[in-house]
């Protein structure tokens, strides 16, 4: 009776997701075209309130084919409801000759990214605020990322759709606030570089900063770090720099 059961279970769970499958026998179509709709319809209301710019770009019969797409195929790695974004996003990844618009994967990472720092619970690492930003290691928010795109995802949407991408990338700091609230603001080469070394190892920002001196060829190098200087310390003011710890001895 239990394989009985598992069968009919299987049976009707694949039917579910994709009605190509037959159901179990003994089930009135009727109910089963609730079961269909109630779970396809829950589903689908979650990913438009997560990407709400794809849904409007795509309009609603592309998006409901691609998210009947993503239920009938994708095979999820949890049954939590605040992951299933990041499962739509690797089910995006895997998808090959299917006639998506070029910017779709970086478009759903980037709306992916204000629901991901929302629920983020990364711990703060020990630091002092008050230390100096030139002398010791600055220490980065853990809600703070620093985002490099090939699209303009912050400008696409149903009026902006590009069939190319711009010849620079679109760099932009996400940050979460004291508040809770998650921030975007572009971001210059410079600022996404000088991020990126402070997580690539213990930098002082004096080392950071003459190392970014070095990359770009800079002329004028004490007007630069005095000017990365300034920079420093507004980073930290904004809280994408929660402070530093002591540089290696």
């Amino acid at each position: 009776m239990a394989d009985t059961l598992q069968d009919q279970q299987f049976a009707l769970s694949r039917h579910l997701r994709d009605p190509s499958h037959p159901p179990p026998p003994g089930i009135e179509e009727r109910r089963l075209a609730i079961y269909r709709d109630l779970f396809f319809n829950n589903i689908e209301s979650l990913l438009a309130g997560n990407f709400p710019v794809i849904r409007q770009t795509l309009r609603n019969d592309a998006w409901r084919r691609l998210v009947r797409s993503f239920y009938a195929r994708h095979r999820s790695q949890t049954p939590l409801f605040p992951e299933i974004a990041r499962e739509f996003i690797r089910f995006l990844e895997t998808r090959t000759g299917d006639g998506d618009p070029p910017w779709l994967r970086e478009l759903a990472h980037y709306e992916w990214v204000e629901l991901a720092l929302q629920i983020a619970d990364d711990a703060t690492p020990p630091h002092d605020p008050r230390g100096d930003l030139v002398a010791d290691v600055p220490v980065v928010s853990p809600f703070v990322w620093a985002l490099a795109y090939q699209w303009p995802v912050h400008r696409i949407g149903p009026d902006f759709q590009p069939d190319l991408p711009p010849p620079e990338p679109t760099l932009l700091l996400v940050r979460r606030d004291a508040t809770h609230q998650v921030r975007f603001a572009a971001i210059s080469p410079l600022v996404y570089r000088l991020i990126e070394l402070f997580g690539e190892g213990p930098h002082t920002g004096a080392e950071a900063l003459r190392q970014l001196c070095d990359e770009a060829g800079v002329d004028d190098v004490p007007a630069f770090l005095e000017q990365g200087t300034a920079m420093l310390l507004r980073m930290r003011q904004e809280g994408t720099l929660l402070g530093t710890v002591p540089a290696a001895l």
